[in-house]
């Protein structure tokens, strides 16, 4: 059974922690020299379903932008006094990239904002952080992208505007995304949280991001490989439930799907 630490360090592998994405909302994030707001929602790829920002409501300290941190900034979660701590000064956010509320966040700026932070980019190379397999913890081992390299392309989409989207199994529709459940190591979305109250009796189940057959983002459908029947009889999830790794592997048992933690590398310190 997995350890619960009320600081999770998200830099080193301590453990692996799944925290749903509407708990995260409102965490305060405190820079290196003070708080700077307020977790509003994230944004992920439609790729590898991994967070690559953090969308931060400023309230009055700065609003002429919007303020996205990526999660290479981030060095901790405490979850006991809900915040995030991350390795960057107010002078360093407030003279990045601009990104105006209500655009979209172009790769032309994504550009911009990985030249200003020196990050590797996340869409060139073979794994889910580009380079690398998870967030390197070392920024002087980081490995300057190659941007020659072939790039996988991806459009980045809201958790608040993808939340109450409609599941279909292969055999009809079963609910609709009430939530996320985000591995806070790699910021990597591991399951939909879907509510299927109008089939099933108000019963909430967990469904893998890899089990994603397609997505209609016009019509707001995500299908997904699994016959309501399955999804039906899977294990009970309920929101105090703790998301351990003897959990997820009954779920996937249930499913006789493979576990994402078997093919993904482990974290390795020097």
């Amino acid at each position: 059974m997995l350890i619960v630490q009320n600081m999770i360090l998200v830099k080193e592998r301590i453990t692996i922690m799944l925290i749903k994405s509407k708990s995260l909302k409102g965490y305060k994030l405190n820079s290196l020299d003070g708080e700077i707001g307020n977790v509003k929602e994230f944004y992920f790829d439609d790729n590898y379903w991994t967070i690559r920002y953090l969308v931060i409501e400023t309230g009055g300290w700065l609003t002429s932008q919007q303020v996205l941190i990526s999660p290479h900034a981030l060095i901790a979660v405490n979850q006991e006094e809900k915040y995030i701590s991350i390795n960057l000064t107010k002078k360093q956010i407030e003279n990045s990239p601009p990104l105006e509320y209500d655009k979209p966040v172009s790769r032309q700026f994504e550009k911009s904002y990985y030249e200003y932070y020196g990050y590797p980019l996340y869409w060139a190379g073979a794994y889910m952080w580009g380079p690398y397999p998870y967030i390197p913890s070392d920024t002087e081992k980081w490995i300057e992208s190659d941007l020659n390299e072939k790039a996988w392309d991806s459009h980045l989409r809201s958790t608040y505007d993808v939340s109450d989207y409609s599941i279909h199994a292969t055999d009809g529709e079963i609910g609709h995304i009430d939530d996320f459940i985000i591995d806070v190591e790699k910021w990597a979305i591991r399951y939909l949280i879907v509510d299927t109250r109008n089939w099933w009796l108000g019963k909430k189940v967990l469904l893998s991001t890899q089990w994603i057959k397609n997505i209609s983002w016009k019509k707001k459908e995500v299908s997904i490989n699994l016959v309501q029947e399955a999804i039906k009889l899977s294990p009970k999830y309920t929101e105090e439930a703790l998301i351990n790794r003897d959990y997820e592997k009954e779920l996937h048992m249930h499913y006789n799907q493979k576990g994402y933690w078997v093919d993904e590398q482990p974290k390795k310190e020097d």
